[in-house]
């Protein structure tokens, strides 16, 4: 739609035929992202009809001086991989389901996911478990180095950073996560 219709107001998306326009000019794009994210065509398929129908329910919420469509189309399509990921995650798996075996770096929105995990639990812990955790296991730096910068023993640091990897995947299985992911 950011060929035809750039100038329509967001209250235009309930009419069908802009609808319909946005899925011709950004349906093929959204698809794309969805099968390199879920690894699988049926459920690509679904996270794209998902997101046209969220962009279609939630058309008042569209500020086209913030974003183009396709934009905020695929701030939502991201959002339903994501929530689709998420909700697969928590499900038993059926054998035969899962995604090919490729290394994580040809999966990025695996990548993504499990940052913004690990991001989400880091913020759950304590300020000096957190801050030796990111400094010693984030910014490869040594525990003497952490243990400089923050004016405390060595060992102080090593103590932390022992406990906050124990708290760290307490908050991670709280959350769904498990060590096989």
């Amino acid at each position: 739609m950011a060929r035809r219709g750039a100038e329509k107001s967001a209250g235009d998306l309930d009419d069908d035929s802009v609808l319909r326009a946005a899925y011709d000019d950004h349906g093929g794009e959204l698809f794309a992202l969805a099968y390199r994210s879920l690894g699988d065509r049926g459920r690509a398929e679904e996270a794209v009809q998902e997101t046209f129908l969220r962009a279609w329910r939630g058309a008042d919420r569209y500020d086209p001086e913030r974003s183009t469509l396709r934009t905020w189309l695929y701030a939502i399509c991201r959002n339903v991989v994501i929530d689709a990921s998420r909700a697969r995650a928590s499900r038993p798996q059926v054998v035969g389901s899962e995604l090919p075996d490729l290394p994580v770096d040809e999966r990025p929105l695996e990548q993504l996911l499990v940052g913004l995990q690990v991001e989400e639990a880091l913020q759950r812990l304590s300020e000096q478990h957190r801050v030796v955790l990111v400094e010693v296991h984030l910014r490869d730096r040594s525990t003497a180095e952490v243990a400089a910068q923050l004016g405390v023993p060595v060992g102080t640091v090593r103590s932390r950073v022992y406990y906050g990897l124990k708290a760290l995947g307490l908050v991670l299985e709280e959350m769904g996560w498990h060590h096989d992911q």
